[in-house]
């Protein structure tokens, strides 16, 4: 079958936490994608499955990138996840044809600044456009926010950011442009509190050094749990940004289709 998924071959796996690993896999020549698109992974069925078990995930690796990196959570008892999580280096995943999702450049109509809220996992999209070259001349300034429970779940992200200095594409672009801000919420931290939390009480703004949003200049990505998107939404379109999607470009966009 042409949609069937490819079988492709983990490259690395790292674990950050008891939670959270990530992993790179290798990628079909003909395997195309935008930074911050999501696709369909899996494992090889086991003999008591009719078929294979697939999930959405986004792409963390930036769309040059030779290889496909994912970031992960670990749910014991979660039908993928719980072998996901045990890979190693030379096993088999289950890669799907067709990338889609929001979380794009082109589904955000032009704009100064550049906020990408996330949670958890949520920062994979991120972890690509972050990556990519078009980010960076289409804003002055991109702001990632990143926010988890405890201090080592941030990791990823942390050095991510780091490694960007010596990024061979982007490093010498980004300059002053990238703002990493990160905050906790179960552990003492300089920046506590969700980010709902730290928009409400203008924390977030005042810590970026930045205005208030504002929909003549500023765009926004949205991407972790399903309440964390709509409760952050809500207080996005408060301040007069709407929705955009592929089709409708707008002022901010959320990935409806992410879980975890």
């Amino acid at each position: 079958m042409s949609n069937a998924p490819t079988e492709e071959t983990v490259i690395d796996v790292e674990h950050y936490t008891d939670r959270l690993f990530s992993f790179n896999i290798s990628r079909p020549k003909s395997f195309r994608f935008r930074s911050g698109e999501f696709i369909m992974i899996g494992l090889p069925a086991l003999p008591s499955q009719k078929r294979p078990i697939m999930r959405a995930y986004s792409v963390a690796s930036p769309s040059w990138d030779e290889s496909l990196e994912f970031f992960s959570i670990k749910v014991p008892d979660g039908p993928l996840t719980s072998r996901l999580q045990k890979i190693k280096k030379g096993d088999t995943v289950l890669l799907g044809r067709k990338p889609v999702g929001t979380l794009v450049l082109d589904a955000l109509l032009p704009g100064k600044r550049l906020y990408m809220f996330s949670t958890g996992t949520g920062i994979a999209p991120f972890a690509s456009l972050v990556r990519d070259p078009e980010t960076y001349e289409r804003y002055d300034q991109v702001i990632l926010t990143h926010t988890c429970r405890q201090r080592a779940e941030l990791s990823y992200g942390l050095r991510l950011v780091e490694s960007l200095k010596d990024d061979p594409l982007v490093g010498e672009m980004i300059g002053d442009k990238l703002l990493h801000l990160t905050s906790l919420t179960r552990e003492d931290y300089p920046l506590k509190g969700r980010i709902t939390t730290l928009i409400e009480s203008g924390d977030l703004f005042t810590n970026a050094g930045v205005p208030p949003l504002n929909p003549e200049e500023d765009r926004v990505m949205i991407c972790g749990s399903k309440d964390m998107i709509d409760d952050t939404a809500k207080l996005v379109e408060g301040f007069g940004l709407k929705e955009g999607s592929n089709s409708q470009p707008a002022e901010f966009v959320v990935e409806k289709s992410f879980v975890g």
